[in-house]
């Protein structure tokens, strides 16, 4: 019985990585796809590929999840199993309504909440939460947004003579490449979340007797992210890439190239960012340096609302389906 429970838990993990393929990695397709740069089609191939790539960048963010955040040695497979179904859950909700929201603090939640209704709330490593989670949710979105505006306004006042034809070919060109890469951090990061869950639950298992992520979890982790990918999120990219501001190439070249340099040192460091709060935060850092004006802030404000709630909805969610799985 142990062994399917084991099964179903890296099964809905998989399930997991799909929904945030297709639900985040839209975020990353969607300034590219907005600009014409490329064609919706070929844009979710490249996102697939690099997206595949970017998950064998390390393993620090998936040791954060599995070891970082809660006690791996007092779990057990329910309680990952609830921490993904509501992560699930909420990204398919989200995603429903065109809601860019951040699919790791929605397993975060999730694993927080079923583990404090299985052993306690002293479980949580509380500091790891505040600097590795709680912290950056917060000051992501706005380093993203200054590091975008500050790019583009500097990019702005060096090629202002350039006319705005040529402009938009050669920063279209430089977008492909900077999207490659945004595309490639959100790999780096994201899936390693995944990675560390299911490395989580064969440490539980006991057929693992210390955390360290093994070649195939990584390999079908990645292929599941990049599954996702392939179908899109076509909800998310309208939001992401028409609904906050209309970009052009210059500003979707600023806004990638910021995002990806934050998300690439936050895996380095094991920090598990929102790809979601990143990205967005540097599409309207970028856009306001276009000017304020043109950043359509109620959809902004909406975004924040659901960034907001995604982590305590989470916590309560999870905690809620691990009561029910034991009645």
């Amino acid at each position: 019985m142990t062994i399917i429970i084991l099964i179903l838990v890296i099964i809905t993990a998989l399930i997991f990585a799909y929904t945030n393929g297709f639900h985040d990695s839209a975020n990353a397709i969607a300034t590219v796809v907005s600009t014409k740069v490329l064609s919706p089609r070929v844009a979710v191939g490249y996102g697939a590929l690099l997206n595949f790539a970017g998950a064998f960048f390390g393993t620090q963010v998936a040791k954060t999840i599995g070891v970082g955040l809660v006690a791996s040695s007092s779990i057990d497979q329910t309680v990952i199993f609830c921490a993904l179904l509501s992560a699930i859950i909420w990204n398919v909700v989200t995603w429903f309504y065109g809601l860019p929201s951040s699919s790791s603090h929605a397993l975060i939640g999730g694993l927080i909440g079923a583990s404090i209704v299985h052993a306690g709330l002293n479980i949580v490593n509380m500091h790891g939460v505040a600097y590795k989670v709680v912290i950056p949710m917060v000051v992501s979105p706005v380093v993203g947004m200054i590091f975008a505006f500050l790019f583009v306004s500097s990019l702005l006042r060096v090629f202002h003579k350039i006319s705005a034809q040529s402009a938009n070919k050669y920063f279209g060109k430089l977008q492909i490449i900077s999207s490659g890469l945004m595309l490639f951090s959100h790999g780096a990061n994201d899936t390693q979340k995944t990675m560390g869950i299911v490395t989580l639950a064969l440490v539980s298992f006991y057929s693992l007797k210390s955390f360290s992520v093994p070649i195939w979890v990584t390999i079908i982790c990645a292929l599941s992210m990049g599954l996702g990918t392939m179908l899109g999120g076509w909800r998310i990219i309208r939001t992401m890439g028409y609904k906050i501001i209309k970009l052009k190439s210059v500003h979707g070249f600023a806004a990638t190239t910021s995002a990806a340099g934050i998300l690439l040192v936050a895996s380095h460091l094991g920090i598990p960012l929102s790809t979601t709060h990143i990205i967005s935060g540097s599409i309207v850092g970028a856009g306001s340096g276009k000017r304020f004006s043109a950043v359509k802030w109620g959809v902004v404000g909406n975004m924040v609302i659901a960034w907001v709630l995604t982590l305590p909805t989470c916590v309560l969610l999870s905690a809620a389906i691990y009561l029910i799985t034991r009645l």
